[in-house]
């Protein structure tokens, strides 16, 4: 890919990991625009989930996927040659049409499960395993593999947090663009381009500069959540062995 080219990049991430960080790494760069979960309003009007400020989201949102699909993947906001989209797995609901993804850059952001269970049940206390996005996230890799006939870039949220520069060099030069230093800090705060939703999961990270130092989390999984926990360590094992490193 020449540099020059325009490039729209989808990175599917779970929830409760370092996919917000991540959108602030590339929202740092001045030639990329940046979207926060643009189908997470969709998502909630067609599963009725309970999530903080569900309809505030709903009513500010954009409901048809058909909308959203289009702009992504239509021109560029802004004029900007890279379009950074951060998605949740678990937004992408069977009904959508998986065609698009042909016309996009995909690449994965994955956590360990036991890490980002600990995390959600401080916000839900009995998440389902289709609320992980784990599931999902295998299954969009396959497609996006058989259709793409090479493996799409990976990384793992710990060897980010442990080496950021190196592996945004790596996500860089897999989706065609140059790496800019510029995507190793941001100023602290919430941004225009946040979700409406920010004010509820946003708070640790606005107060952020950079990518925090990786800390091992030593909380276990609750007993009624290890079958859960099972399944999405399946599907986290599937894509970490691919992991760029």
């Amino acid at each position: 890919m020449k540099l020059s080219d325009t490039v729209r990049i989808a990175m599917w991430s779970g929830p409760r990991n370092i996919s917000t960080a991540m959108m602030r790494a590339w929202g740092s760069r001045g030639d990329t625009v940046v979207v926060d979960e643009p189908f997470y309003a969709y998502y909630l009007k067609a599963t009725g989930k309970e999530h903080p400020g569900a309809q505030e989201v709903i009513v500010t949102g954009e409901i048809d996927w058909g909308k959203v699909v289009a702009q992504l993947t239509g021109p560029i906001p802004k004029g900007k040659r890279i379009f950074f989209q951060k998605h949740m797995t678990h937004h992408f609901l069977p009904e959508v049409d998986r065609q698009w993804l042909e016309a996009v850059t995909n690449c994965f952001l994955i956590r360990d499960p036991r890490e980002v269970i600990a995390s959600y049940i401080k916000k839900r206390e009995n998440p389902a395993v289709e609320d992980l996005g784990f599931v999902q996230q295998a299954e969009i890799f396959e497609f996006v593999r058989a259709r793409a006939k090479l493996l799409p870039p990976i990384l793992d949220a710990r060897d980010v947090l442990e080496n950021p520069e190196r592996m945004l060099r790596l996500l860089c030069g897999a989706v065609g663009v140059e790496f800019s230093e510029s995507m190793l800090s941001w100023p602290p705060g919430l941004r225009e381009t946040d979700g409406i939703w920010a004010r509820y999961w946003y708070g640790e990270v606005a107060k952020t500069t950079s990518f925090r130092p990786y800390r091992p989390s030593h909380d276990e999984v609750p007993e009624r959540l290890y079958k859960i926990y099972q399944r999405c360590h399946e599907c986290y094992d599937r894509l970490y062995q691919y992991r760029l490193r």
